[in-house]
């Protein structure tokens, strides 16, 4: 049984090891393939010091670069997905009317409008007034 010297190394330690050299990464200072050998090497560390060896060929980041690199995004996540989906939605809904309309012959009604339209409509206004983001109304002052 091998008994190593140094004090040992948390999960949280690891974790936050990684997130460094994800931001190393962003920065381009290390490819993906070197990011996933360092990353096998962390979660196969035992002690601090090893943890440190990992970024050794690395230049400290300051908590001034992580705002830097890292900036908030304007729309929150939720809303990207929901943006996503909304396209989706669309694109599907206008492949079936243009079937439609190519097995008929001519172009029928333009239903999709009452698909795309509301929905849209809903979502620009929630990002536009930043309703549910904590950008506007009471959200921001909660």
């Amino acid at each position: 049984m091998d008994i190593s010297t140094g004090t040992r190394a948390s999960d949280a330690e690891r974790d936050q090891i990684v997130r460094l050299l994800g931001r190393h990464m962003a920065d381009g200072r290390i490819d993906l393939a070197e990011y996933d050998q360092r990353v096998a090497r962390v979660y196969g560390t035992a002690t601090r010091d090893d943890l440190q060896l990992v970024l050794a060929d690395l230049p400290k980041l300051s908590k001034d670069s992580a705002a830097q690199s890292n900036p908030r995004p304007r729309i929150p996540v939720w809303q990207r997905i929901e943006g996503g989906g909304w396209l989706g939605v669309s694109v599907l809904v206008l492949i079936i009317w243009a079937a439609i309309s190519i097995g008929v012959g001519e172009f029928t009604y333009f239903w999709p409008v009452w698909v795309i339209g509301p929905w849209g409509a809903v979502l620009a206004f929630r990002v536009l007034t930043g309703w549910e983001s904590g950008r506007g109304g009471k959200r921001a002052s909660q």
